[in-house]
């Protein structure tokens, strides 16, 4: 009796334990994500202004073709270096009705001077051949530069993009005053270019990133924890019911760099929300996530 007792308690103590450990696992029913308004157009807030150009003279992805916006706020100082903000699968981030309305976010909180002035820069991936796929998300080469975990898109923000913007403005070139924000692979893409070139970007937003076995991106954990902090700042956003599949589960993944973030110290923010594999949650709070990284 006293042995069946001891193990009923063990049963018990395991199951707090597991509870304990993993409290995401059991968030509530939460109400759709619905933008706030922060998110949309204000009559009396100046409006910054929105252009778009292909790009198909890359180097480090050679024989590819992309499409890039660039936001400039209004009332741009074009004597000062500005600070920029870099989005991959940028389309999704422009799109004036999409999940994020980045450029009107930049609007509100700009004006209400809730973070600094910003040049955006809205990269899609790149793809190869003269067809482009019926979705901008299909891309070809769009895994192959997001998931890998080398330095190469680094290298081409940085030796690319960056100097082929600066031809016609300032931006500033204090690592602190760079961002760079993604979702999905393109999440784990912005921590990869904080991650290899700290003394370039130091900013990170990356909702629903893939942590996971794409190309190893589910060795950061460990990466991080066994490497010395580097000088990041980053806001995380995840759903407890992203992908599950061959690649990994999105979820532990996510719970994982959270856990190894929190190890070594790291400035950093996790927002979860109880969500698939979707931007819905990410733009909801989006403005707020601004707030929190361009905070000084």
């Amino acid at each position: 009796m006293l042995k069946l007792i001891l193990t009923c308690l063990l049963v018990i103590a395991g199951a707090v334990c597991a509870q304990e450990s993993s409290p995401k696992l059991t968030l509530p029913e939460q109400p759709e994500p619905k933008l706030g308004p922060d998110s949309l157009e204000k009559p009396d807030v100046p409006k910054g202004k929105v252009t778009n150009f292909i790009f198909k003279d890359s180097k480090v992805f050679a024989g590819t073709s992309r499409q890039i916006h660039l936001y400039i706020p209004a009332n741009h100082d074009a004597t000062q270096p500005t600070a920029v903000m870099v989005f991959q699968d940028g389309h999704a981030y422009v799109n004036p009705k999409g999940d994020y309305r980045v450029p009107t976010v930049f609007d509100n909180l700009i004006a209400a001077k809730q973070m600094p002035p910003v040049i955006g820069i809205f990269i899609d991936p790149g793809h190869k051949g003269e067809a482009p796929p019926e979705s901008a998300w299909k891309k070809n080469n769009r895994s192959f530069e997001y998931d890998t975990l080398s330095a190469d898109y680094a290298t081409f923000l940085i030796d690319e993009i960056l100097p082929l913007v600066e031809k016609q403005y300032k931006l500033t070139s204090d690592p602190e005053m760079r961002a760079i924000c993604g979702a999905s692979s393109g999440g784990i893409c912005a921590w990869t270019v904080a991650w290899q070139r700290p003394d370039q970007f130091r900013k990170v937003v990356s909702s629903i990133g893939s942590f996971t076995n794409i190309r190893g991106g589910d060795a950061y954990p460990g990466m991080i924890r066994k490497t010395e902090k580097k000088p990041i700042r980053a806001f995380f956003e995840e759903g407890i019911d992203d992908l599950d599949n061959e690649h990994g589960n999105w979820p532990l993944g996510n719970m994982q760099m959270e856990a190894a973030l929190k190890f070594k110290g790291y400035d950093y923010k996790y927002v979860w929300g109880k969500h698939g594999h979707n931007g819905k949650h990410m733009g909801a709070i989006f403005p707020d996530a601004m707030r929190w990284l361009w905070r000084k």
